[in-house]
Formats: structure tokens, C-alpha cells, sequence
């Protein structure tokens, strides 16, 4: 079990190089550089991760765009022929488009200076301060808004694939684990654990539960996930799993004067006779004999 750390959130310190709103951080100290733009004149990124966009959410969009405005510049970079491609915003330009603007406010950045927020992003990634959760933030832009497929972003950092990808689905985690993960009240591999159980989200919120109140350790909340997926109909059941005692381990421990445990694994389970010394060992071998003639 992880010693509970002090909250530290995504803080300010994170926010300043990784802010949550990108947009926002591509136009600090830039706001010189916002200009209005032709809607034709930009094109979507070819790159772009999102191939189809919620038509109902892109109408609620034009509506309130077509009311205030488009409150935020949409980011693009120049391309040819006096056109510009989009680095970030496309969903607010498709919506612009529908809501029947003709421009749009935009911020244009170079490639230089889009390449210096990637490698930003990249090296943030790197930090060996950084959460679990703060990395999976990081590694989830560099897709989202630099067009990174993950095996690329892994290769980067010189991370397995699997590694990046599982980090990433940290992101998937319900709300109170993730505060739980960043608060350092569960380890990384409680959280996996947790997201194993995503086809049964009041399992997740039981796991967790037991994890902070009982001080499960990682070993012991992948049993009861397991045997959760493996049908188990009821809590008590699945907890049941977890023991190392039962009635029956204890009458052989007292059969052979010492201590005896189940150990689960993902297959069924392993019963244990503990030994101190090798002539602890071969009395037990000794007595387990005549028992087997």
C-alpha cells in the first residue's frame, strides 16, 4: 500500500507547461497575433486522430456560436497557396461553418514554434517527477493535438507500446479513483486493477473501497477483480477468494505443526506449507509420505 502523499492535483506548477485548456496556452503572450481569418481560406488537418464529429453537438455549438461568437481563435498553421491548416479547433470551425460565418478569429503559429511545444509536451512526459495521471495528460496531447500515434510517442520516450497505451488508459479511471491515484492513496497497480473491472462499474467502486479501507495490497485487489470477472455472484464471494485461511487450512496446520495458506492465482491457487529450517522440511516430507501410502 502506497504512504498516502498530500494532494498535489494537476497544480499550477503542471498547468504553467501543460496547461488543461491547450488552446488557451498557445495564446499566452501571443494576443498581438490573434487575427480574423476567411473560413475558406483554412483547411481541416488531414492528420486529424477524430474522423467523425457529433452533428447534434456541432449544431449546439453553431447556435451558441451564431448568439456570441466564436469565443476562442482556432490555432492553424501556414500552409500554401495562402491557406492555413488547423493545429487545433476544428470542431469550433466545422461549427463557425454551419453557423454561416465567413471568418473566424485565429492565432497562426509556425512550425518552429509548434515543434518547440512538442518537444515541451515530450520532454514533460520525461519528468521523473510526474504522476501517473499527469503523464497519461501529456502522452494523450501529443496524440490528440500533435497527431502522434502512440507507437511513435513510445519510441520517443523509449517506452514499450503496451507501457504508453496502459499509462493512457489511465485517463479511463472513475473520478474517485483517479483522485485516489493522484492523491497517492492507491498505487498505479491498484488503479489497473480497478480498470479491469470496467464492465462492472459498482464493482470498481467496491475495489476501491476495500483497497483504501483494508489496506489491500495490489496482489489482493487482481483476486477479487479476478474472480469478480470470473462470475463470482456476490461481493462476499469474491472476497472469499482473498482469504489465505480457511477452516480446513487450519486443521492441517495443526496436523503439521505449522502454518498452512492458500495462495489465489488468476488459475485456482496454491496451498503453502511454510518451513523454517531443511529438517522442518524433511519432517514435512516425511509426514506428507505416509499420508499419501
Amino acid at each position: 500500500m502506497a504512504t498516502k502523499k498530500p494532494t498535489k492535483g494537476l497544480g499550477r506548477g503542471f498547468d504553467t507547461l501543460i496547461p488543461q485548456n491547450f488552446d488557451s496556452s498557445l495564446l499566452e503572450d501571443e494576443k498581438d497575433r490573434v487575427q480574423k481569418l476567411l473560413i475558406s481560406d483554412i483547411l481541416p488537418n488531414k492528420s486529424q486522430p477524430r474522423t467523425e464529429f457529433d452533428e447534434a453537438a456541432l449544431h449546439e455549438l453553431s447556435l451558441s456560436i451564431k448568439q456570441h461568437g466564436v469565443l476562442q481563435p482556432v490555432v492553424v498553421r501556414t500552409i500554401e497557396d495562402g491557406k492555413f491548416g488547423i493545429v487545433a479547433g476544428e470542431r469550433r470551425w466545422r461549427a463557425a461553418q454551419k453557423a454561416g460565418l465567413t471568418h473566424i478569429p485565429a492565432i497562426i503559429r509556425t512550425m518552429e514554434e509548434l515543434e518547440q511545444l512538442e518537444i515541451a509536451l515530450v520532454e514533460n512526459v520525461q519528468r521523473v517527477d510526474l504522476s501517473p495521471l499527469e503523464q497519461a495528460v501529456s502522452i494523450q496531447r501529443l496524440h490528440d493535438q500533435f497527431s502522434i500515434a502512440y507507437e511513435e510517442i513510445a519510441k520517443r520516450l523509449g517506452k514499450a507500446n503496451v507501457t504508453i497505451q496502459n499509462t493512457v488508459r489511465l485517463l479511463n479511471l472513475p473520478d474517485d479513483a483517479r483522485a485516489a491515484l493522484q492523491a497517492g492513496t492507491i498505487t498505479e497497480g491498484h488503479a489497473r486493477a480497478i480498470l479491469s473491472l470496467k464492465d462492472h462499474p459498482e464493482k470498481q467502486t467496491e475495489l476501491l473501497n476495500f483497497i483504501i479501507k483494508n489496506h489491500w495490497s495490489v496482489r489482493q485487489a487482481e483476486q477479487f477483480a479476478t474472480a469478480t470477472k470470473k462470475g463470482a455472484k456476490s461481493t462476499k464471494k469474491a472476497q472469499q477468494q482473498l482469504e489465505k485461511t480457511t477452516p480446513e487450512t487450519e486443521k492441517l496446520s495443526k496436523k503439521l505443526h505449522t502454518p498452512v495458506t492458500i495462495r489465489r492465482t488468476a488459475n485456482g491457487g496454491k496451498l503453502e506449507i511454510a518451513f523454517k529450517t531443511n529438517t522442518e522440511l524433511n519432517r514435512l516430507i516425511r509426514k506428507l509420505s505416509k499420508v499419501a501410502k
